[in-house]
């Protein structure tokens, strides 16, 4: 089974930069996206013949929103958390007959963190959720986190320590939901691989000089350990200031 997670910052203008080149190249069995930024009926997706579609759309026009394409019909859909609808259409949770899916566009915390207290609540929220559908199947969480966990994770740790994205909060957010019982697909295959990013600024020559951020991820649970075959991320793809992960596991 082949899982691919992509912020793509706006759908629409993602589908003028070779969206549905990739989508189609890449043949994901379960294809999900953050940012899509548009309401329902605001776009075709010819693109996704073959594939059960599932959105949830941001209240504010413009703004957030994620969606699933699936080959995998499936159990069940949930909006947002179970208890609160996420106005902002950050979460979809996909239930299968033995594992669950959670695509998720994490808040950030602002340039100013003005946000960063409410991140902090949503973490603890957002990590007692997945807690308990992991007491009932295992999970696999995939999307944009909006967070460097270590300064392996990002080009320029010493001078990025405390903005938005690599504050000692968010980090330590990160550590406590992986000593839960939660593994980073990726550096559960490479450890100690370096320059290996997944988002860039726009300002000119950045991602040409590979000055990024890893802040993308494919999170599972634990016991999932020996179903992953590979985790990866196809920083070649443009399209975004994000680009494409991929997680490879035995069929579940």
């Amino acid at each position: 089974m082949k899982m691919v997670s992509w912020n793509v910052n706006g759908l629409r203008a993602c589908m003028n930069k070779g969206f549905a080149e990739y989508f189609s190249k890449v043949d994901a069995d379960i294809f999900c996206i953050q940012e899509t930024k548009l309401q329902e009926g605001q776009i075709t997706v010819d693109f996704a013949d073959g594939y059960h579609s599932f959105w949830n759309y941001a209240e504010k026009k413009g703004y957030s929103g994620t969606a699933v394409f699936t080959r995998h019909e499936p159990v069940s859909v949930r909006y947002g958390l179970e208890e609160d609808q996420e106005p902002e259409g950050r979460i979809l949770t996909l239930e299968y007959d033995s594992f669950f899916l959670v695509n998720v566009y994490t808040p950030n915390a602002k340039r100013d963190l003005s946000r960063l207290d409410y991140r902090m609540e949503w973490e603890d929220r957002f990590r007692s959720y997945l807690l308990q559908l992991d007491e009932k199947k295992p999970v696999i969480v995939c999307g944009d986190l909006n967070v460097a966990h270590q300064e392996i994770d990002i080009r320029n740790a010493k001078s990025n320590r405390g903005n938005s994205g690599f504050t000692d909060e968010e980090r330590a957010k990160m550590s406590q939901l992986l000593q839960s019982g939660f593994l980073d697909t990726f550096r559960h295959f490479y450890p100690d691989r370096t320059d290996a990013y997944t988002w860039w600024s726009y300002m000119p020559k950045v991602r040409e000089r590979n000055i990024g951020w890893r802040i993308d991820y494919f999170l599972a649970s634990a016991r999932l350990a020996p179903s992953l075959t590979d985790a990866r991320i196809d920083a070649e793809v443009t399209g975004s200031d994000h680009c494409p992960i991929i997680l490879e596991l035995t069929d579940l």
